[in-house]
């Protein structure tokens, strides 16, 4: 009996043994799947964040689109973050453009209609509160304050000033290549200002800020690439017109001198 039992233990040990490695062995295939699985996504995803990386913003953007649009609520309603009040911003507009320029409403009419038709209601409301014996509503008075008025004078004041500073370091000659933009800019400014009028023209840069933003926001990789393409592209032009038309230009005698 003894012997038997003696005979019996190396059976189970063996035994407990094959369990043992093949638990073994299946914990670590299941671990070499779960770090082929996690280097698969790695490799899936790398393309995109190496592509991410590739991509060089338009015009040198560093910041988000967000902050490229002063950031604040103006931002928020540019980039659609609440919905309902974008969306009332560009109907107001909307509305106002179909009445002045649809309907060719004039602002003075519209101002004094809207009084009229206020002054009348209030009027009626007061006097007819008496008649069936309440109290006539409280008109609240209506005041502007000093402090939002002189904080938006100030940001016009420096916008202005900052507009002015551009000007004046374009006029000065020392960046062609900044001037021939700008003539460029207002050319086309004023082609498309002669085929509308101011409201219209202010209309659709309006209705323009509310989607150019929101959808550039959305597919912001894809614009960059082509538009990475874009400048690329018209930097070799430039080079090949620099060569051509403007280093065959004489300098001025300022610059003549100070070169000697």
């Amino acid at each position: 009996m003894a012997d038997h039992s003696e005979h019996d233990e190396p059976k189970a040990e063996s035994l407990m043994e094959k369990i043992a490695e093949k638990i073994h062995g299946h914990d670590s295939s299941s671990s070499s799947d779960s770090d082929n699985e996690k280097e698969k996504e790695k490799s899936s995803s790398s393309p995109s964040s190496d592509f991410k990386s590739k991509v060089s913003r338009l015009f040198g953007r560093e910041k988000p689109i967000h902050h490229v649009l002063g950031g604040g609520k103006q931002a928020d309603v540019f980039l659609w973050r609440n919905k309902k009040i974008s969306g009332t911003v560009l109907g107001v507009a909307t509305v106002v453009w179909i009445l002045f320029e649809l309907l060719e409403y004039h602002l003075l009419t519209l101002i004094c209609h809207l009084a009229i038709l206020a002054l009348t209601l209030l009027f009626l409301w007061s006097n007819g509160s008496s008649l069936i014996n309440k109290s006539p509503p409280k008109i609240p008075q209506v005041h502007i304050p000093e402090e939002p008025v002189l904080q938006l004078a100030s940001a016009l004041r420096a916008d202005i000033n900052r507009a002015f500073a551009v000007l004046r370091d374009i006029a000065s000659g020392k960046d062609l290549k900044k001037f021939l933009s700008v003539i460029a800019g207002l050319w086309v400014f004023s082609v498309v200002g002669s085929w509308t009028n101011f409201l219209t023209l202010f209309y659709i840069a309006f209705v323009l800020l509310h989607t150019v933003p929101v959808l550039y926001e959305k597919y912001e990789d894809q614009v960059d690439s082509i538009g990475e393409k874009a400048l690329h592209e018209f930097k070799k032009q430039y080079a090949v017109f620099d060569a051509k038309v403007l280093s065959k230009i004489p300098k001025g005698p300022l610059k003549d001198k100070k070169n000697a």
